[in-house]
């Protein structure tokens, strides 16, 4: 029998594509396209700096949130299931070339009534980045162990993950199907076997160029915490070629749009929200006032803050995390109190909120040019070029790379 050729990378993230609209029904082309190069990254680990998470949430059950995670599991590099394995044996397993961790109903790890599972969080929290090993005395040895870390995570589970996780991962919002939305059932002995033989050639393609994955210095379209985060997904989407880099760029801007569009996701943001809404067009206001303002709205959380709802010495405190503290200031009818002043919030309303008046963030407002290697709107809204002088993967002697593979079908939605 003659040998079938070897597909181009963009071919094989197109196949990886399908297979998840098969038997799955994602949010948004952007969504998928995500998952689908986290998937391929899992199987180059050892190239990689930072481990991203990939969280994927649901408001409430049946939102198909633990069959993304079985074909996750099938097409992922040596998945490691944590529903009940106990943090050693979670610790142990993690090597210099990692397995990839799923954890399914992740809320009973974070949520209100989870217990004894401290360890476990510290793990997660410090395996996004390499060199940051958890240390444990051996008494038999009479020796402190250092333990890696560094792992990708997949957790899946009803509600929101700790700001510690989301901040690190590749967030993907489930929903319940609507009519007319479906998908093929999904049978372990049945499909499971095929999806293997899927990610055994992903990892193949992957694995053929680890060097020049790891020297690979992408473009981003976006800076710091997230740049770290999507930065293996957007080198796999440059490898692959086609049009996968310009889908990554664009799945990294609109899908950290959206977190971003949760601005309110952290209570200490959306206290600063609300307090500039307290503000309205003055320049100082009396604690007393800001207080009566913030619980006063009854969709707000403020009320509900503690057995008083937020009093004073709260919200000093929580302010106090931004640098912000109050003083006694003038009114313009020449009467004084403590309050605050416009002016110290200034800095963290621009560091940590979107523009007023309902204008959607900087992030959320770059739109791609042409095409998205060629400009991104940066955070002071300038734009910067294409970096045509750092090293790309053809640069350093890649080959293989190219190919335009078959273009995604745009109702991504449905079934493949």
């Amino acid at each position: 029998m003659t040998p079938q050729p070897a597909r181009t990378g963009a071919a094989l993230l197109d196949e990886l594509h399908a297979a998840l609209t098969r038997y799955v029904v994602l949010p948004s082309p952007q969504a998928t396209n995500a998952v689908t190069l986290w998937i391929a990254a899992s199987h180059a680990q050892p190239a990689w700096a930072h481990a991203p998470r990939l969280v994927i949430r649901a408001p409430e059950k049946r939102c198909g949130k633990s069959r993304l995670l079985d074909v996750v599991e099938a097409t992922c590099h040596d998945p490691f299931l944590t529903v009940n394995a106990s943090p050693a044996a979670v610790y142990r397993s993690i090597t210099e070339d990692p397995p990839t961790m799923l954890v399914d109903e992740a809320d009973t790890i974070f949520g209100p009534n989870a217990d004894g599972n401290e360890d476990l969080r510290g793990l997660l929290n410090a395996g996004h980045q390499r060199n940051r090993p958890a240390k444990r005395y051996d008494a038999a040895t009479n020796r402190v162990e250092s333990i890696p870390t560094f792992a990708m995570a997949a957790l899946a589970g009803i509600g929101t993950m700790p700001d510690t996780i989301e901040d690190r991962a590749v967030i993907i919002r489930m929903r319940r199907r609507a009519p007319g939305e479906s998908v093929l059932p999904y049978r372990h002995r049945r499909d499971r076997p095929l999806l293997l033989e899927l990610a055994e050639r992903v990892g193949n393609w992957l694995r053929s160029d680890l060097p020049a994955l790891e020297r690979a210095v992408p473009t981003m379209p976006v800076e710091d915490r997230a740049a770290d985060t999507w930065e293996p997904l957007i080198t796999v989407a440059d490898h692959a070629g086609g049009d996968w880099p310009d889908r990554a760029r664009q799945a990294a801007l609109t899908l950290i749009a959206e977190a971003q569009g949760d601005n309110e996701g952290t209570l200490r943001t959306r206290l600063l929200v609300d307090c500039r809404t307290g503000f309205g067009d003055h320049n100082e206001i009396a604690s007393a006032e800001l207080i009566r303002h913030l619980n006063a709205d009854p969709e707000a959380p403020w009320r509900d803050y503690g057995s008083q709802g937020l009093t004073q010495a709260k919200l000093a405190r929580l302010l106090g995390e931004f640098d912000i503290r109050s003083g006694n200031v003038r009114f313009p009818d020449g009467s004084q109190s403590k309050g605050y002043r416009r002016s110290d919030f200034l800095d963290a309303w621009n560091r940590y909120c979107s523009p007023s008046g309902g204008e959607p963030s900087r992030t959320s407002q770059a739109s791609p040019p042409s095409s998205t290697r060629d400009a991104f709107l940066l955070r002071d809204g300038s734009k910067r070029p294409g970096e045509a002088s750092r090293p790309s993967l053809t640069s350093l002697g890649t080959t293989g790379t190219s190919g335009t593979g078959t273009p995604a079908s745009t109702n991504e939605r449905g079934a493949a």
